[in-house]
């Protein structure tokens, strides 16, 4: 076994997603179609495959005692010069999302990690193109508003191909959803 590439957030729900997801490819983000729209809760974060099945186990007793809150998000905000992002605020669930990535990174747990930057939550619309289509994607997202009921988070893999695919659903409160039909079975997904 070797090692795989994981990470863990709040997708956000349709028609949400999608419009923003289309957003970010209009802006010139090429990544755009290989990331779902998210708020994410852990990094990108490099571990053994074999570590899998204790950090899903870690994630559902997170979300077991973790309960609905509401998220909205509006306006626009970036991490330039610092990083290159411009991004849809949370300013609704913020609290929530914060402690959610504590308990995920939790430093006893099999997800630990240091971040690179102070933890805020956000919706990335724009990473890593140039100026010009920056500041369109700050001004044009402006107004933007979206709200729903955020009632759970869910763990992605990277495949070598930089698409970031679902691996398992962690609704709050109750058990793990049962993995879809169709979802990406594990030898299936290209590793590093």
């Amino acid at each position: 076994m070797g090692t795989v590439t994981i990470g863990v957030s709040i997708a956000v729900p349709e028609p949400h997603g999608s419009e923003l997801q289309q957003l970010r490819a209009g802006f010139g983000d090429a990544a755009a179609h290989g990331i779902p729209t998210h708020v994410t809760l852990l990094p990108p974060t490099e571990i053994d495959e074999a570590s899998l099945p204790a950090v899903e186990a870690h994630l559902a007793e997170v979300a077991a005692a973790g309960r609905a809150f509401p998220m909205r998000l509006a306006g626009t905000g970036t991490f330039r010069p610092l990083s290159p992002v411009v991004f849809v605020q949370v300013v609704a669930g913020a609290e929530a999302c914060t402690l959610l990535q504590q308990q995920v990174r939790d430093p006893a747990g099999p997800a630990a990690r240091e971040l690179q930057f102070p933890y805020h939550p956000h919706v990335t619309v724009a990473h890593g193109i140039d100026d010009a289509a920056m500041d369109r994607a700050f001004e044009e997202l402006a107004g933007y508003e979206a709200e729903w009921p955020c009632t759970g988070f869910a763990l992605y893999e990277q495949g070598a191909d930089g698409v970031w695919r679902k691996l398992r659903e962690f609704p709050f409160g109750g058990s793990v959803v049962p993995p879809q039909t169709g979802r990406v079975e594990r030898g299936s997904v290209p590793t590093r």
